[in-house]
């Protein structure tokens, strides 16, 4: 029996689905699935111009960067171990109670202390959300910095600093707490 090979999308398909799937939210209790980033259409290089014709210089357009890559699950191996204990957890930082920009300035100020000491997982605890009678009403959404903190560890501030993310297992805090995977410090003053 042979397989088929898929047939990848157009950017035309991506563009249309995700236009489709734009107000689609995930269903509770799941993790959104966060497509790449579409690559940016390269743009054509301007026409010399007559002083350039003229001199006989080429300009050479700027290398554009390469994209980045989405940030990975843990590797099934290390979510094991941090589960069962065999793997330590390096640093812990307890967020919940704290309000978005304060929580932002010291998720940032902890990772950035987390890399420059060596430390490969840490446990960030977001906390779940509060009971309705603490949120002001039934029908406002559940745990502010557990929707956040998943967005601005993919923000160009925190995201050279993290290989990936998960969340913990439920005797580090479960929805309430995530797993993340730092990345190594290179250059001066790395360990």
């Amino acid at each position: 029996m042979t397989h088929r090979r898929r047939r990848s999308l157009t950017s035309d398909e991506v563009a249309l689905w995700a236009q489709v799937t734009r107000h689609v939210n995930p269903m509770p209790g799941q993790a959104p699935v966060v497509a790449p980033p579409l690559p940016e259409p390269a743009t054509p290089p301007p026409p010399p111009s007559e002083a350039t014709k003229a001199s006989g210089a080429l300009v050479k357009p700027k290398p554009t960067p390469p994209p980045i890559a989405p940030l990975a699950p843990l590797e099934r191996r290390l979510r094991q171990r941090l589960s069962r204990g065999s793997h330590a957890i390096e640093a812990v930082i307890d967020l919940h109670g704290m309000r978005q920009a304060e929580a932002h300035d010291a998720l940032r100020g902890f990772l950035h202390r987390a890399q420059a000491q060596g430390h490969l997982v840490v446990l960030v605890v977001t906390g779940k959300g509060g009971s309705p009678s603490e949120r002001g009403g039934l029908f406002e959404e559940r745990g502010v910095l557990r929707r956040t903190v998943p967005h601005w560890l993919r923000l160009p501030d925190l995201r050279p600093l993290v290989v990936g993310f998960e969340e913990a297992a439920a005797h580090h805090g479960g929805a309430g707490a995530l797993y993340i995977r730092m990345r190594r410090q290179r250059g001066p003053g790395a360990p």
